[in-house]
């Protein structure tokens, strides 16, 4: 019996792999999602029946159950070089040049041009053909371990296919997200008011060193593969290493191409060019790579680049078009935010009528105008931007802009603050803040309320049925007269209503988050909770005492101390506790009897381990504390790479200095 459960298990891993091989790397899938879902979930119960026939290379692995602590260092086993950049066909050409230099000169020389994706790279090492290790570039001879993210990603194959003298070997890629992907996510994250991500890269760098691979894994990441590296075989070319890697299973990006001299080179570099603003992902230029394997060990490299590759840059994707009017748009803080409106335009994919201008020092730094023509760009940002203004086709009767003296909305004059480039309406009862205010609320990342989204505010804003938060509460005593509104019914009102009670279940944190408090974000808000455990505890405390929780600073301990004063602030707080909602949270379990218990650590210089934000939970979370300066009560000092002055103050003081190494070996004991 046990002899067939096992052999079951192993044809199941063999469907799954072939279907994932069809599914993401073939974009060609032979089953349903449904029938796929059926054999991972009979696979699933055989292998929690039977925990021995478990391998690290099942797809039901491909999540982890623990969460990463530390990234731990790897050394590559060959450096992973950064390539010199060009920006034009004379310097491909002096390209050129400079590899003939450095061969016979009876050599023929062929090249391999590649798109070069805009994303993040990661080596792969298999052992036996199974996925061992997957690493971060890094400093390019050290990366970091982030095989159980990587795992996540179902274009990376867990085992690959046997071919003999490839039972072992590195393959290096590229991890990026497609850009209707990146516009989804970004889109979900609008709705809950959380902060947008800049362009796809940033996103995908910040995913693969997430702590928990659940999160990973629920975000669409995808990989090309450009490097083989066996110590068994070596191929001749690197135009063989390319086929032998769709051989062996990876994903290869199939818009490469064998060059027999650099001027078929360029010609290809410009169709790729062309055909950049097509594509389904973000490429910023083309690498150019000398096939011969033979000759490229011959050329060598320089520093950190090689002599036998380069980058040949693409031009920031740009258009022109009119600049027709600048409108102020009001934020729930009253931060007024400046707005291009623009003729439309078509450009990389889409048709552009807005662009961001940022604060009116940029205005002024670029002198936009009413009516100018403006070069505008468009990388992976959600709004596009104005990189300048066509000055020889300015109108003459042009005006320089000023920034308004009044609130477009409400009429109240404005505040610029000395040291910020914002500009600010104070009136908070300016009816675009509380519409802003109460859409952050109701958000998914702040309390949730299903339903009551922007179009249902700006008409329960407008009607006075709500002029805070507490009111939102209150709506349940008004159902008779939100009924009678058009295209409401009872059905509808009782689902926001239940929306709306079911909020009340948010945690400490996201009631915090949803404040709306300048400067707390949803991850100063999670840290501010954990500390206090209670919002009296942080309507109580001063501002030293904020700013000793970890990355919090004076700017966010001034904006809470600001917020707590006002009575208003107050005393919806106070119905909203009368409402029922959570304003305190369970404190954190800290271990006891360790041998770092009430002991000050300070952090400096570059952590390679851990961020600083991993060190400092570890300390707190095993009884000790963490200071942002040094002094005599401080206990350790925990010294990354280029540590600078608070370094040269421990030593005066005598104060303890460790490496992180020392550190990891202090905090396992306790684990």
């Amino acid at each position: 019996m046990t002899d067939k459960v096992q052999q079951r298990i192993e044809e199941l891993k063999e469907l799954l792999r072939k279907y994932e091989y069809e599914y993401y790397i073939l974009a060609n899938p032979t089953v349903s999602d449904y029938e796929f879902d059926m054999l991972l979930k009979e696979l699933e119960k055989l292998e929690s029946e039977h925990p021995e026939f478990i391998t690290s290379d099942s797809p039901t692995q491909r999540v982890g159950k623990d969460l990463t602590k530390i990234f731990k260092p790897v050394q590559h086993q060959a450096p992973m070089l950064s390539l010199s950049n060009t920006y034009s066909e004379e310097e491909l050409y002096d390209f050129d040049r400079r590899v003939k230099d450095g061969l016979d000169e009876s050599e023929k020389i062929e090249y391999v041009v590649e798109m070069k994706i805009d994303g993040v790279s990661v080596s792969l090492k298999y052992t036996d053909g199974i996925l061992v290790t997957a690493a971060t570039r890094g400093d390019g001879v050290v990366g970091e371990d982030v095989t159980t993210n990587v795992r996540t990603i179902k274009s990376v194959p867990l085992k690959v296919r046997k071919l003999k003298g490839y039972e072992s070997f590195e393959v290096r890629g590229e991890i990026f997200m497609e850009l209707n992907d990146f516009k989804k996510i970004n889109s979900e994250r609008a709705e809950t008011g959380e902060k947008l991500f800049a362009n796809p890269r940033n996103f995908t760098a910040g995913t693969i060193k997430l702590q928990d691979p659940k999160i990973v894994a629920s975000r669409p990441l995808k990989i090309f593969t450009y490097y083989l590296l066996s110590s068994n075989i070596q191929s001749e070319t690197h135009f063989q290493n390319l086929r032998k890697l769709e051989e062996l299973g990876f994903n290869v990006n199939k818009d490469y191409k064998l060059c027999r001299n650099i001027d078929e080179v360029i010609r290809y570099c410009r169709q790729l060019e062309t055909k950049r603003h097509n594509l389904p992902f973000e490429i910023d230029g083309a690498v150019i790579k000398v096939n011969s394997i033979r000759q490229q060990q011959v050329l060598g490299n320089i520093a950190k680049a090689p002599r036998w590759a380069v980058a040949f840059k693409f031009k920031a994707k740009e258009a022109t078009t009119k600049l027709n009017k600048i409108v102020w748009q009001v934020g729930r803080t009253g931060t007024l935010t400046p707005v291009a409106e623009l003729e439309p335009v078509f450009l990389a994919g889409s048709t552009i009528s807005r662009a961001t201008l940022h604060n009116i020092d940029e205005i002024k730094r670029k002198d936009i105008r009413e009516g100018d023509i403006v070069a505008i760009e468009k990388g992976g940002d959600v709004i596009p931007k104005i990189n300048y203004v066509l000055l020889e086709q300015r109108p003459n009767d042009s005006i320089e802009t000023k920034p308004p003296a009044q609130c477009p909305v409400c009429g109240s004059d404005l505040f610029k603050p000395e040291n910020e480039v914002a500009i600010y309406c104070e009136n908070h009862l300016c009816s675009a803040q509380i519409k802003g205010r109460l859409f952050h609320f109701a958000s998914r990342g702040a309390m949730d309320i299903s339903g009551l989204g922007d179009a249902l505010i700006d008409q329960f804003v407008d009607l006075g049925f709500i002029k805070n938060y507490a009111d939102i509460y209150e709506l349940k005593n008004q159902k008779e007269k939100l009924i009678l509104l058009e295209r409401f019914g009872e059905k509808s009102i009782n689902n926001l209503l239940k929306a709306i009670e079911d909020s009340k279940e948010q945690p400490f944190s996201k009631v915090l988050f949803a404040l709306g408090i300048r400067y707390v974000g949803s991850g100063a808000a999670k840290k501010l909770a954990d500390h206090f455990h209670n919002i009296d505890d942080l309507i109580n405390s001063d501002e030293s005492e904020i700013e000793a929780v970890h990355e919090i600073g004076p700017s966010i301990s001034k904006s809470i101390r600001k917020f707590f004063a006002d009575k208003q602030n107050l005393s919806v707080i106070e119905s909203l506790k009368r409402e029922g909602l959570r304003f305190s949270g369970e404190a954190k379990k800290i271990k006891t009897s360790t041998g770092i218990e009430n002991k000050t650590f300070v952090l400096t210089g570059t952590l390679s381990l851990f961020t600083r934000e991993e060190a400092s939970d570890k300390i707190l979370s095993l009884g000790g504390k963490v200071s942002s300066s040094v002094s005599k009560k401080t206990d350790f000092v925990l010294a990354g790479e280029n540590a600078g002055s608070k370094l040269s103050k421990a030593t005066e003081l005598g104060i303890k200095i460790i490496t992180e190494q020392e550190f990891l070996e202090m905090i396992e004991q306790w684990n």
